[in-house]
């Protein structure tokens, strides 16, 4: 769209499991706006500030959201600062096409500029400055989906080369799935063929980042997730909306309740069960995001995600995105 502060969203294709492809686009010189379509598109508690002159502010958004994947093209036209708190429940990259984005993550600094991407891990507080100039590739990985292909934990500031090696190869396969599934005579024709590609974005990425070949030199993180927490969070994962208690978790973990409760303070940065609140809000999150109010209801959506005590449950959500329930549902973000 070229009107300034207009939004589309068209569902694009329906893949096996339930995955819908749905593209969304804006364009506006509205702050406000593009604040809300990046949280509705990616993140709830999301804070996006001009750092200068709102002259030149344009945002432009291009998203498509592939269920665990969601591929967008978004720039600012202006400088501006990004803050985050921990993803949780996401892996993120961020692939600069133009211009840079200076990162401070989880208390390491670095830059992704046209060479190099950077790659957020779940954990861990994120402030970016975007330049004027900078126009990017952003793209939300599931947590469960990549680590599934991914067995190293990466450490803050991770970055890996986008001008050789895996790394060129992943971002051409994801410019190209970005384009193909916003095409109404492309991929959304061949629902199983785009899942195929989801996928293999997914497993590419997983080798992008193993394999970083930063200025010409290969380098692999060291540190290896617990078999105990993978298998927890597999569960979860499979079933969000299944009543775990502690017990249940440790038992599939194969391990006591405080070994797990450690093991995932120390390699998912909260509780198993924090986690899974998290995982069924976000879950929640999108479903209302991409539903309307005639179709059906909050409390609908919330039981069917696990959340027996609605009163908690909408106090938590409000907490975490900024806004009811009930907003998101009727505003879509």
């Amino acid at each position: 769209m070229d009107t300034a502060g207009a939004v589309g969203q068209e569902p694009v294709a329906e893949t096996p499991g339930g995955d819908i492809a749905v593209h969304s686009s804006l364009r506006t010189r509205d702050v406000d706006e593009a604040r809300a379509f990046c949280r509705r598109m990616y993140y709830g508690p999301i804070e996006v500030t001009p750092t200068g002159s709102l002259e030149t502010f344009a945002f432009s958004g291009e998203v498509v959201q592939l269920g665990p994947v969601t591929i967008g093209e978004i720039s600012y036209g202006a400088e501006i600062c990004l803050a985050s708190g921990s993803l949780e429940t996401a892996y993120h990259v961020l692939a600069p096409l133009t211009g840079g984005v200076h990162v401070r993550h989880g208390g390491a600094a670095t830059t992704a500029d046209p060479s190099r991407a950077a790659v957020f891990r779940p954990v861990g507080d994120i402030d970016l400055r975007w330049s004027a100039d900078c126009r990017l590739i952003s793209v939300k990985v599931d947590r469960l989906a990549l680590e599934r292909e991914l067995g190293l934990i990466l450490p803050p500031g991770a970055t890996f080369g986008v001008a050789g090696g895996p790394g060129r190869s992943w971002l051409a396969l994801i410019r190209l799935l970005h384009a193909e599934a916003r095409q109404a005579d492309g991929l959304s024709l061949l629902p199983q063929l785009l899942r195929q590609w989801r996928e293999l974005a997914v497993s590419g990425l997983a080798q992008a980042v193993e394999h970083p070949y930063v200025d010409g030199t290969p380098a692999r993180p060291t540190a290896r997730r617990p078999r105990t927490v993978k298998r927890t969070l597999d569960a979860m994962h499979a079933e969000p909306g299944r009543p775990f208690t502690a017990a249940e978790l440790a038992a599939i973990a194969g391990v006591g309740i405080r070994v797990l409760q450690e093991s995932f303070r120390q390699h998912v940065g909260v509780p198993p069960l924090t986690y899974l609140r998290r995982l069924r809000l976000e879950r929640v999150h999108a479903e209302l995001s991409r539903a309307g109010p005639d179709q059906l209801s909050v409390s609908e959506v919330a039981t069917r995600w696990g959340f027996t005590h609605l009163g908690r449950f909408a106090g938590a959500y409000r907490e975490r995105y900024g806004v009811s329930p009930s907003q998101t549902l009727r505003d879509g973000y």
